[in-house]
């Protein structure tokens, strides 16, 4: 069974920068089109950004220019988050973009004004 986990999250403040990573257990991410998601408690996952396997990109427009989803050597993915704001605060999860795997825990992201 694939098990997802998420690293990288912290407290940051407004204008700063994270990077978060999603390692999988059981299987390759290279193999599979990937997605980061967030999500704030009492409100629907939101899919933030997304990477196929032909390393195309695809942001939410909430995010767009300064998100950057990538694929490292090692089969881990990466979320590189700049110029952060605190409506970016929220959990922020690994999956596929049609949610096939189970969820990992996520890690917080908070940023501070």
């Amino acid at each position: 069974q694939v098990q997802l986990v998420e690293s990288g999250g912290g407290l940051v403040q407004a204008g700063g920068s994270l990077t978060l990573s999603c390692a999988a257990s059981g299987s390759h991410l290279y193999l599979l089109d990937m997605a980061w998601y967030r999500q704030v408690p009492g409100h629907q996952r939101e899919l933030v950004a997304q990477l196929t396997i032909r390393s195309e990109t695809h942001y939410a427009d909430s995010v767009k220019g300064r998100f950057t989803i990538w694929r490292d050597h090692k089969d881990t993915l990466h979320l590189e988050m700049n110029s952060l704001k605190p409506e970016d605060t929220a959990r922020y999860y690994c999956n596929t973009p049609l949610e096939h795997l189970n969820w990992g825990q996520g890690t917080q992201v908070t940023v501070s004004s």
